[in-house]
């Protein structure tokens, strides 16, 4: 059978999906390394550090090599990397001590991921298409499909088979990426320089409106993960629940309402890219500051999951964008992108974890204050929401630049 098009936009999609279950399947699998491999808390630290730090260190490669090494190579080469970094969980520790195999399954699947961040979004760029603004949205929204579906098919095979059992979860997982790589294999792909000169990367540099599309890029990838990676724990500890219910009502609640946003604008072809992204980075700093200064736990969840609303187009949003304003970005220009976005996805959770651990540290802050009948580990929290409303502000402040500077192009 011939393939078309249309299945190497499935080979995209499923290619987030592997993404998500690069990111989002060792946290799962955290307090069973922690028993089974006597893994400490500032070990766990290291493993979350080592992913994003790779995927950095990947975008940044990726963005010299990519195109001399050609896309189909790179991108089965990112799903091979992926489905041995996913069995490397189950596999490395029996050849190596517990926490360096844990290491290195981290360290090959991160490869994959960082690739695959690099190459999926220029790929459905590249592809024909009317809608790219719909297409781009569509595609990202196959990341949050993958993150509810990790967490939800994961936590019920525990419910099943019991933690004990946590051995066969990776392989199951490794499947997806596995099979994948022959998609990509035979779809055919198109790119970016197929359509003509790209600019080169010290010219990119030297343009102010590229770096105002990094600026955007951070704040989307710290608006989105301050609240991603803290919502379990918020859940829990404003809801008095368990860890399996936490995870449910936080990270399963915030990507199911990413997702519907993404899903809406990848269905909708006729909207205005930039006033839909000022009102998601409004949106978000009022869903942040509902999940603050709601004196009941539930509003404050509603709040959170909100938020996943909101963020759910700033990413693809951005990436549209860029390139509509900077045609010739070429792949350098989505490995910087995505290279800005992911050290968001660093700085968000981290400043919202430094701030929370300041208020603990003293045990007071401006949210005691206000509210003073939370508990202080809530409210330390909430605190640390508070410090990353700039994120979303700063998204709101970019995007009206970017509307100044093409009114001036007009006048």
């Amino acid at each position: 059978m011939k393939l078309t098009y249309r299945h190497t936009r499935y080979a995209c999609y499923l290619g987030y999906i592997t993404q998500a279950i690069v990111n989002n399947l060792s946290p799962l699998l955290f307090l069973i390394f922690q028993q089974e491999f006597h893994v400490s808390l500032t070990q766990i630290s290291l493993i979350i550090t080592l992913n994003f730090a790779i995927q950095m260190t990947v975008d940044l490669i990726a963005a010299k090599y990519v195109d001399r090494i050609g896309y189909r190579f790179s991108i089965v080469a990112a799903q091979i990397f992926a489905t041995i970094g996913i069995l490397g969980l189950c596999l490395f520790p029996f050849f190596l001590p517990g926490y360096p195999a844990l290491l290195l399954a981290t360290a090959i699947s991160a490869i994959g991921g960082g690739i695959l961040e690099v190459l999926v979004s220029p790929l459905v760029e590249a592809l024909p298409s009317d809608h790219k603004q719909s297409e781009m949205s569509l595609l990202h929204s196959f990341y949050c499909w993958g993150q509810m579906g990790v967490v939800i098919l994961s936590t019920g095979f525990f419910v099943l088979f019991g933690k004990e059992s946590w051995r066969i979860l990776p392989v199951f997982w490794a499947i997806l990426p596995f099979m994948n790589a022959f998609l990509f294999l035979k779809a055919p792909i198109c790119t970016l320089d197929e359509q003509g000169e790209t600019t080169p990367l010290r010219s990119l540099f030297k343009q102010s409106l590229f770096w105002i599309f990094l600026l955007l890029m951070l704040c989307a990838g710290s608006s989105e993960l301050a609240m991603s990676q803290w919502a379990s724990l918020f859940s829990e500890l404003g809801l008095q629940v368990s860890k399996t219910v936490g995870d449910l009502l936080g990270p399963c609640l915030f990507a199911a309402l990413m997702g519907l946003s993404r899903l809406y604008f990848g269905k909708a072809h006729n909207f205005s890219l930039k006033k839909a992204l000022i009102a998601s980075g409004i949106l978000c700093a009022f869903s942040y500051a509902l999940t603050i200064f709601s004196p009941w736990p539930l509003l404050s969840l509603i709040g959170c999951g909100l938020s996943g609303l909101a963020v759910g187009l700033m990413w693809p949003g951005v990436y549209s964008l860029a390139a509509e304003k900077i045609p010739r970005g070429g792949t350098a220009m989505f490995a910087f992108l995505a290279l800005a976005g992911d050290i968001g996805c660093c700085s968000g959770p981290s400043l919202v974890g430094a701030v929370s651990d300041q208020v603990l540290t003293k045990g007071h802050s401006l949210i005691t204050a206000l509210l003073p009948l939370a508990p202080l580990e809530q409210a330390a929290l909430k605190t640390g929401f508070l410090y990353a409303i700039i994120f979303p502000v700063l998204l709101v402040t970019g995007m009206i630049m970017l509307h100044r500077m093409d009114k001036r192009k007009l006048s």
